[in-house]
């Protein structure tokens, strides 16, 4: 066999399928019909159905590779179309956001009357102290309703902003707003996580040290702990917007280009510098806006969650932006899902009786760990849709969360896309698309996808590669801040004129896509090119299994090895003969090339805040060598013990 191979073997097959409930296909907000409009049309039909401009648009689309120019000559305000036009439509009093609290009890629901006079007060105590067009801005809150009021006055100066999520550590705050050069933070006092208090003010102390620019911070008062406050600094945020009235008129949206920035958002690089991907107003509103729409089959009375945190895109796109500009109710949640019980969320679907539930696949196979018990305890009927995002979903977490958490009835749509993106890429169409267990389904209307080897070359139905985007879309990233070389070299420069997702895909011979991960996380096996995902699924795929993790470390022989990480269902222990038992099912379902050479059983992945395994630190594991940016992990206590395990058990037997 050659050793040159040029695609990503895709081992795993899944049968099944799930064709759309003629009931909900019905009255459904898709149509096949979309797939037929091109480019142009599509988007500029879409940008006059679902946004509000102040000057109409002249032109679509200039596409310059790399760089693409949407709705030209078109201005609008990302917090008019996201508040003022509801109320001044008469749907003022419809809830924007029902908000629960992580200490059980706390509970607002606020209009989005509401909404507009608490944007409006915080603006207009912004522009007093010097914020407008153009004035950078960072936010660095927990998950409360004032961080997206705090974005949404931003849009309405025109101060773009950069949200760092509240997880992350005083150095990475500071690098972010420096990098920005934000003129003012918007913080809290503390948070909430798991029934103790997050210190986001001490944080924003020590990062402000390494962020000059910065000669404002506004704080909200979360929990009432005692903090510093800075004179000459530091401004409490019940003060500021105490003497205001929230008369919109008193503070207008300020029209924008829609090409204008709107926010940066900071995503890890292969560097130790953060990128600042970039986000403009008019194509990234109609991208989330359009998507949300029709990926999420939104009516006027849907209850939708998305189960993310605000400081990630999918919080930005998929809980501000795209839901609010389609004027639909939002359910926010501050709090883990185990606190005080592990069925936190099951109650809140309950109570809201929510409609639309959108979250991660960590998430399902977590809750698929604790078992069915919890959702069976309450009421989920309400549902009637549920939705994935953030990496691919395993077919057994996808059959679990439909039978147990949709009740065997709701379809599923299992979304691709990134930061850059801004907006859902890949994922089916509910009422259009039938399901398979695991795949995203086809490429969003009015995008263009193909998977391609090592050269460039389109490969066949069912070999894997590298996932590719061949045309524009509206809500991508407009570049990398300060940095137009390395937004060149990270997405451009491997095949000319392309925009390469660093993800591995294969393409079925139904033309349904599925994702097959990071291409640096493939693992070469004996000169073949294996996919982690499709091993993780294979080990999931076992009865006794309820999480896994899989990369490769060195071998002299087969060049890699696979290490398979594995977290056991409750009532399974970890033994030597269950390791044999694992390794076999993997050489049965997908072949023994894939079979783990070591597995490693632990009781927690490590992951960050939103969810993801952390493969690249698994590889520091596995190779024994120093870890890298462990800045984003949730629990580093994870890392430490499976560090110690590594060392002291060296043939990782369990």
């Amino acid at each position: 066999m050659s050793s040159e191979r040029h695609t990503i073997e895709a081992l795993q097959q899944e049968g099944r399928t799930f064709p759309p409930p003629p009931a909900f296909a019905a009255q459904a907000n898709a149509t096949a019909a979309l797939y037929e409009r091109d480019l142009e049309s599509f988007w500029g039909a879409e940008a006059i159905a679902r946004v509000s401009w102040s000057t109409p648009f002249e032109r679509v689309l200039d596409w310059q590779p790399p760089y693409a120019r949407w709705f030209l000559g078109g201005t609008l305000n990302a917090c008019h179309n996201c508040v003022d036009r509801h109320v001044e439509a008469g749907r003022g009093d419809r809830v924007a956001f029902h908000w629960e609290g992580e200490p059980e009890g706390e509970r607002r629901s606020l209009t989005f009357a509401d909404l507009q006079r608490e944007v409006v007060r915080l603006a207009s105590a912004l522009r007093r102290l010097g914020v407008g067009r153009g004035t950078p801005v960072g936010i660095y809150m927990g998950m409360v309703p004032e961080q997206a009021i705090a974005m949404l006055a931003c849009a309405r100066l025109g101060a773009p902003h950069t949200v760092v999520f509240g997880g992350f550590s005083a150095e990475a705050l500071g690098s972010r707003l420096k990098d920005m050069g934000c003129a003012v933070l918007i913080t809290q006092d503390e948070g909430w996580r798991r029934g103790k208090r997050v210190p986001l003010k001490a944080n924003a102390d020590s990062a402000l040290a390494l962020a000059p620019s910065v000669g404002t911070a506004v704080v909200l008062r979360r929990t009432g702990g005692a903090v510093t406050m800075a004179p000459g600094r530091d401004r409490w945020w019940h003060e500021l917007v105490a003497a205001e009235e929230g008369d919109p008129a008193g503070c207008p949206c300020e029209p924008m280009d829609a090409e204008d920035l709107l926010y940066l958002l900071y995503t890890s690089g292969t560097t130790a510098q953060p990128k600042g991907i970039v986000h403009t107003t008019g194509g990234y509103l109609v991208g989330v806006s359009t998507t949300h729409h029709y990926v999420f089959d939104v009516k006027p009375d849907t209850v939708y969650w998305c189960a993310a945190d605000i400081g990630w895109v999918t919080g930005h796109s998929y809980i501000v932006y795209g839901p609010l500009c389609n004027g639909t109710t939002s359910v926010l949640y501050e709090g883990t899902p185990d606190f005080p019980d592990r069925d936190r969320w099951w109650a809140i679907v309950e109570r809201y009786r929510v409609s639309v539930l959108y979250t991660a696949p960590t998430s399902i196979r977590t809750h698929m760990r604790w078992g069915p018990a919890h959702a069976e305890a309450h009421d989920l009927s309400s549902l009637r849709l549920l939705g994935t995002v953030g990496e691919p979903i395993n077919p057994e977490a996808w059959i679990w969360y439909r039978d147990h958490i949709g009740g065997g009835r709701t379809p599923i749509v299992d979304t691709w896309w990134q930061t850059e993106t801004g907006m859902i890429m890949i994922t089916p169409l509910p009422g259009v698309t039938t399901c398979k267990p695991g795949s995203a389904g086809r490429p969003f209307p009015g995008v263009e996808v193909r998977v391609v080897d090592d050269h460039g070359r389109e490969v066949a139905r069912e070999q894997g590669g590298h996932l590719v985007l061949t045309r524009p879309w509206p809500a991508m990233l407009r570049g990398i801040h300060r940095d137009p070389e390395r937004y060149r070299e990270t997405y451009w420069s491997r095949f000319p004129g392309v925009y390469v997702a660093g993800d591995g895909a294969r393409v079925d011979q139904d033309g349904d896509i599925w994702l097959l991960g990071r291409v640096d996380d493939v693992m070469n096996v004996s000169a073949h090119r294996i996919s982690t995902i499709e091993v993780e699924s294979a080990l999931v795929d076992h009865p006794s299994v309820a999480e896994a993790a899989v990369c490769g470390r060195s071998d002299p022989t087969t060049g890699q090895a696979i290490v398979a990480y594995v977290t056991l269902k409750g009532e399974h222990q970890p033994s030597v003969a269950h390791v044999q038992r694992l390794r076999e099912h993997v050489g049965r379902k997908i072949g023994k090339i894939a079979m783990p050479a070591s597995i490693v059983f632990t009781g927690e992945l490590p992951k960050t805040r939103s969810g993801k395994i952390m493969r690249r630190l698994l590889r520091d594991v596995a190779e024994h060598r120093a870890l890298g940016d462990t800045t984003t992990l949730a629990d580093p206590q994870v890392l430490e013990e499976l560090r110690a395990r590594a060392l002291t058990d060296p043939g990782q037997e369990g």
